[in-house]
């Protein structure tokens, strides 16, 4: 079961937000931010996985490490690992990456994935070993204004200020497919915020994936922060596996 979650892992990870393109809200500069985040993966009740990602926001860049695995039980019957890193420009609340690249160990064998990107749109997508384009893989040349999924992840996962909470609504571009994920309807739960959200499959999508499922409703759970900011503490949702979650350790 892990394997297939964390093959698909971009659309799960959205319907468990697993997670864009640019942030559609022009929100005011703010200080840099340097965010660490550690998420259990859970599916079924079961630890399954560990997200990390490493976050930094400095003037009009930004940068970002992240390694998705198996853990508990399951990591010990099935070694699957991703590291990604990216790098890119960030102004007024909108991240516009560079350069993505992924590096994938799974039962399958190893992998390196890179999208570069000129002016917000892609313009190389490269995979060794090679991958076999398939008829449904959208255009990379149409895709300006997508991020990718490691940038995807950390915009809705670093730390934001309570009056952006919720306020979300981005593109994603995977090398092949082009997806969606908006948070909205924020409303106050105890001392912390709650969202609604939506991941949407877009295009590239194979007719039987699309036919199986097309849009993952989510709920977000956001705590206040020592420093009056508010953190993602989980996320949790209903998703072709049965029910998921992220919980922060």
């Amino acid at each position: 079961m892990i394997s297939t979650f964390l093959r698909a892992r971009r659309a799960t990870l959205f319907a468990l937000l697993a997670s864009l393109g640019v942030l559609q809200p022009t929100l005011p500069a703010r200080a840099d931010q340097s965010d660490q985040i550690v998420f259990d993966v859970v599916l079924k009740g079961i630890r399954a996985g560990e997200l990390v990602i490493n976050g930094k926001i400095v003037g009009t860049s930004y940068g970002a490490n992240g390694v998705l695995q198996t853990a508990g039980l399951i990591g010990l019957l099935r070694k699957i690992r991703h590291d990604a890193t990216v790098s890119g420009g960030y102004r007024n609340g909108r991240f516009t990456p560079m350069r993505f690249s992924e590096k994938s160990d799974t039962p399958r064998g190893k992998s390196t994935h890179e999208i570069v990107y000129k002016n917000g749109t892609p313009i190389a997508v490269s995979q060794v070993p090679p991958r076999k384009p398939r008829d449904t893989d959208v255009d990379p040349a149409k895709q300006g204004g997508t991020i990718d999924p490691l940038t995807a992840l950390y915009a809705v996962l670093r730390d934001v200020d309570r009056d952006q909470a919720c306020q979300l609504d981005v593109k994603m571009y995977d090398g092949a497919k082009r997806s969606q994920v908006r948070l909205f309807d924020p409303r106050p739960e105890g001392k912390g915020v709650v969202c609604s959200g939506e991941y949407r499959r877009l295009a590239g999508f194979s007719a039987k994936d699309m036919a199986e499922k097309s849009r993952f409703a989510f709920t977000l759970h956001y705590d206040p922060t020592t420093n009056g900011r508010l953190q993602v503490d989980e996320i949790e949702t209903d998703t072709i596996y049965g029910k998921g979650r992220l919980k922060r350790q």
